[in-house]
């Protein structure tokens, strides 16, 4: 039995713990506690996405405790490839979100020694929901990871901050209580079939369930999932919570908790319910295209800034839902990469919009303009973000969003198609918001204004050098999520399409 994942876990929690009873006006070692807690587990989840054997077990680092002995409920984590990818980018994050958070004040009555608090609470509940190995152990992370942002939301975000965390969590809150429906039907199906009923992954992808059945369990995860992650007509809660929400909140909400959906998909949709998945695809895949265009062409028209980058969002999931349900390794593969290489520039996008906001004092568009000559630092790091956002070969984005289209493109060629034309969207909306904020005429009102500085470099910098390394190199990443994917297509008994080759006659 291996501690590490169960350390990485609750590190956080014991973290939130010391911070929150720290006396009011220790704001500053408030700060430096979450960052220096931050940074162990950053190093923790390095260590174990450097020490994942690919060619070994599927879960790895795995500890289980028995938990709710009477309902077979155990306290179990494990990670593959997709989730140790995933925690990493966890890791990498929220140290990030602690440093641009550093200089924050409260736009309400509590301190932001209660927001760094907050924040660690929700970083264990991030790790937790992407390291268990019990389905019951996951339905509860996936529900109390909504309280952290909750009160992340609703207490130190923006004028519509309480309207904003009240449909997040109600969103979020039905969604789950859908999922406990199926999670409860599944333990009666494994209590039929084993005699006893259990919630371990491993024993219920073994389970022989009938179609029928698979049909009306599919469906209580994936409505669930299908709005943490979101896809249209799920999202209205996203452009709402994205635009309130604290910038470091928004970089978590977006970056990572809207990954579970996604992630949910791969982990419990296609091995758990195989004939269901197949069966509902092609309504899958109409939904992740529509998201695509639907997307785009509403962060076009957005004036604020934050809800342009929350509307995007809408559009990157329409290409990760397309790769998962498009059932190949490839495309999977470019769907989990994809998911990463998202939370890492969107978090930085959500990272220049606030900065942006902190030396404009609004959110809107119109209230910049030739800001590159004023603040070219700002300027260069805009563009290199705002270039990996349209996925511009050489950044991180296009690796994942060609191994997408690539891989659908053998087993879902219309929608593939279709998906690409939604590229060209997606050029428009970012180059549109760089060139109304970075050049045209200059806003009399930002001269002066100041150049990023070296806490805000130390912040962007991580993020920029990974969308670079990832655009150019992404193999080691790859090399961990391939067999983790390909473990779930072998579970929902798929093979990629043999290549053709014309015989000599036909030629």
């Amino acid at each position: 039995m291996n501690t590490l994942l169960l350390v990485t876990l609750l590190l956080p929690l014991v973290g939130a713990a010391g911070v929150a009873v720290l006396p009011d006006h220790r704001q500053l070692l408030a700060k430096q506690l979450t960052l220096g807690i931050s940074l162990v587990v950053l190093v923790m989840t390095l260590w174990m996405a450097v020490g994942f054997d690919t060619g070994g077990e599927r879960f790895q680092f795995n500890s289980s405790y028995t938990w709710i002995a009477d309902f077979g409920v155990r306290f179990s984590l494990g990670v593959d490839g997709i989730a140790v990818v995933l925690i990493a980018l966890i890791g990498v994050l929220v140290p990030v979100v602690v440093a641009a958070s550093w200089n924050d004040e409260p736009t309400g009555e509590r301190s932001m020694k209660a927001f760094f608090a907050w924040l660690l609470v929700l970083e264990t509940m991030m790790i937790g929901v992407f390291a268990a190995t019990d389905v019951f152990l996951f339905y509860v992370f996936f529900e109390v990871m909504l309280i952290p942002m909750y009160f992340l939301i609703g207490s130190f975000g923006g004028p519509r901050r309480q309207y904003a965390a009240v449909k997040f969590f109600l969103y979020s809150l039905l969604g789950g209580l859908i999922m406990l429906a199926s999670v409860i039907g599944l333990f009666v199906v494994s209590n039929n079939q084993l005699g006893e009923g259990t919630f371990a992954f491993d024993a219920l992808r073994q389970l022989e369930i009938t179609p029928g059945t698979q049909k009306l369990l599919f469906l209580g995860f994936f409505i669930a999932f299908a709005i943490k992650a979101p896809l249209v007509p799920f999202h209205t809660w996203l452009p709402d919570a994205g635009a309130e929400a604290p910038i470091g909140g928004a970089v978590l909400l977006v970056g990572v908790l809207d990954k579970v959906g996604t992630f949910g998909f791969l982990r419990y949709c296609l091995p758990l319910f195989p004939d269901a998945s197949r069966f509902y695809a092609p309504l899958v895949l109409v939904m992740s295209v529509v998201g695509i265009f639907y997307g785009a062409l509403l962060a076009m028209g957005q004036s604020d800034m934050k809800r342009l980058v929350a509307y995007t969002s809408i559009a990157h999931f329409g290409f990760i839902g397309l790769g998962i349900f498009a059932f190949t390794s490839q495309a999977g593969t470019g769907a989990v990469l994809y998911m990463v290489n998202h939370g890492i520039s969107t978090g930085a996008l959500f990272l220049i919009v606030g900065i942006l906001i902190n030396r404009g004092g609004s959110r809107m568009i119109g209230a910049y303009g030739g800001l590159a000559r004023i603040a070219p630092l700002l300027g260069g790091a805009f563009l290199i973000v705002g270039l990996s956002s349209l996925a511009l070969p050489g950044t991180n984005s296009f690796v994942s969003e060609f191994l997408v289209l690539v891989g659908s493109f053998t087993t879902q060629p219309a929608f593939s198609i279709i998906a690409a034309v939604g590229i060209i969207l997606a050029a428009l909306y970012i180059l549109l918001m760089y060139q109304r904020t970075m050049h045209g005429p200059e806003n009399p009102r930002l001269r002066g204004v100041r150049d990023l500085d070296k806490r805000e470099l130390a912040t962007l910098g991580p993020l920029i050098a990974l969308i670079i390394v990832l655009g150019v190199y992404p193999k080691p990443v790859l090399d961990i999520i391939t067999p983790a994917v390909d473990a779930t297509m072998v579970d929902l008994g798929t093979n990629d399409p043999a290549p053709t080759v014309a015989e000599e006659g036909n030629r």
